[in-house]
């Protein structure tokens, strides 16, 4: 075939090759503007809670995600509606008494959603969502002077939040029987954390970073790693191995939080390794993921020991 023909071919088919990129990115759906990370808060008549709600593709058309409610942890959702602005998704039921999936709509407002849920009694509930921070930081963090949050005497530099059974007894921070949660009075923003703990046999607790995001603590040794055992980030990050110690020994947690990464070494072995943190876990006291948090120890599920806890915060 002569040259000048081989030119010609190759010209059509190029065009052929364009034309058809072009018409198949023509055809690519519009992003929808839900797709992102939301903090939730929702408007209870007692109180208002904090929720959290991811938006994704999956596959061409399909939008799904994941939620998480006032307590426990992310659950999936397996179809997300959007509309002409209008969003619909439900989720299944964890630790609410229902007998059916918990329904959620909201209207996208510029930037915002504002929707309704039901609560257990069915009454309606509103809820608003500012989409949540990337939180990514410009430069590595340069850490200021270690704070010693226990000084082995009593409570001060803490508060308790419900019925409270936190005491110091011997220099240990003992929380004797389930009760109230145990919060700092100082906030924080991006920390280095050094924490010993002790709990019995069946153990359930936990550390919130900035009162939003939970280490969690339970007896778990020998067990599979799961984001719901020990040293994991509560429904979200798994540890990479199991380094847990028998129950009613002193373990130890080094936990640094920048922004959203996270590493977790627990018992001197790195399980969790600068992973982002997509949202907040269940029992978290707020969604206002921008603002510096305090540290929150959970008191609510059972005995636990704390000493020798240390926060180095970044300047």
């Amino acid at each position: 075939m002569p040259l000048r023909h081989k030119l010609v071919l190759a010209a059509i088919a190029l065009g052929l090759f364009t034309t058809g990129a072009s018409v198949w990115a023509t055809q690519q759906p519009a992003e929808p503007a839900v797709i992102g990370r939301w903090d939730i808060t929702v408007h209870a008549p007692e109180r208002n809670y904090p929720s959290w709600l991811e938006v994704r593709r999956s596959g061409y058309r399909t939008l799904v995600g994941r939620f998480v409610g006032e307590s426990g942890s992310a659950r999936p959702i397996s179809k997300v509606e959007f509309a002409e602005g209008l969003l619909r998704f439900s989720i299944p039921v964890q630790w609410e008494r229902r007998d059916s999936d918990i329904y959620y709509e909201a209207k996208m407002e510029g930037d915002r959603l504002k929707g309704w849920t039901t609560d257990i009694a069915g009454n309606r509930l509103t809820w608003t969502a500012e989409r949540a921070p990337s939180l990514r930081r410009a430069s590595e963090p340069k850490w200021g002077a270690p704070i010693r949050l226990l000084n082995g005497r009593d409570l001060t530099g803490w508060r308790a939040v419900g019925d409270n059974q936190w005491k110091v007894i011997n220099s240990v921070l003992t929380n004797a029987k389930s009760g109230g949660n145990l919060v700092t009075e100082q906030t924080f923003n991006d920390f280095k954390l050094h924490a010993e703990f002790r709990y019995p046999k069946g153990g359930n607790s936990g550390i919130y970073l900035r009162g939003r995001y939970e280490v969690q603590i339970e007896d778990t040794a020998g067990q599979e790693p799961a984001s719901t055992h020990l040293g994991g980030i509560y429904g979200f990050l798994a540890p990479s191995e199991d380094a847990a110690k028998k129950a009613g020994e002193w373990q130890t947690f080094d936990v640094t939080l920048v922004g959203r990464l996270v590493t977790v070494t627990l018992n001197g072995r790195t399980i969790i390794c600068n992973q982002e943190i997509p949202g907040i876990t269940g029992g978290a006291l707020d969604s206002n993921e921008q603002a510096p948090g305090p540290l929150f120890l959970q008191g609510d599920h059972g005995p636990v020991e704390f000493r020798n806890m240390v926060l180095t915060p970044a300047k």
